[in-house]
């Protein structure tokens, strides 16, 4: 089966206490090792709409979902391509992630849900060291490691490919 091929722009967005903020959802498709729903974690952004770039996807989706019209969108830190299966709409998604410096810790989320095509569960703060420690799924795969240069001041020559886990 063809997937619909998705261009879509994610922010890997720190506080000043070097903090990420990911989004938590409940995959409405794989379930867990106990048969619940597969719950994931996620940062914020979404797709390009007609004439966007990923600069300005990533800005409108930030004010979306987060609340935050104020800041600016940094280099390009990361990507990701491929089939994603686990929201409602299977893509062959092809992620551009961007790094976004907040000056303080303040979101609103109050619109997060209306705007999403999957169940979400909340959003959380993650200091490096439980993201790099988390048992909880965490998409793409090698995320940590990604936040972890950052976090260090050390940028990458050319930004890293990421992978998805494996369903």
């Amino acid at each position: 089966m063809t997937l619909p091929v998705r261009h879509i722009a994610r922010a890997i967005v720190l506080d000043p206490a070097d903090r990420v903020l990911l989004i938590e959802y409940t995959s409405v498709h794989a379930k867990a090792p106990d048969g619940s729903p597969l719950h994931f974690w996620f940062m914020p952004g979404g797709g390009l709409e007609p004439g966007e770039d990923h600069v300005t996807a990533c800005a409108r989706e930030l004010g979306e979902e987060i609340g935050r019209s104020d800041v600016a969108i940094g280099p390009q830190v990361a990507s990701c391509d491929g089939p994603f299966h686990l929201f409602r709409q299977s893509r062959d998604a092809r992620e551009r992630y961007f790094l976004v410096r907040l000056p303080d810790d303040r979101v609103d989320t109050s619109r997060l849900a209306e705007t999403e095509d999957n169940p979400v569960v909340g959003t959380r703060w993650w200091p490096l060291a439980e993201l790099t420690a988390a048992k909880e799924r965490i998409e793409p795969a090698g995320l940590a490691g990604v936040i972890a240069h950052l976090v260090a001041g050390t940028m990458p020559p050319a930004p890293p490919v990421l992978h998805w886990h494996d369903d």
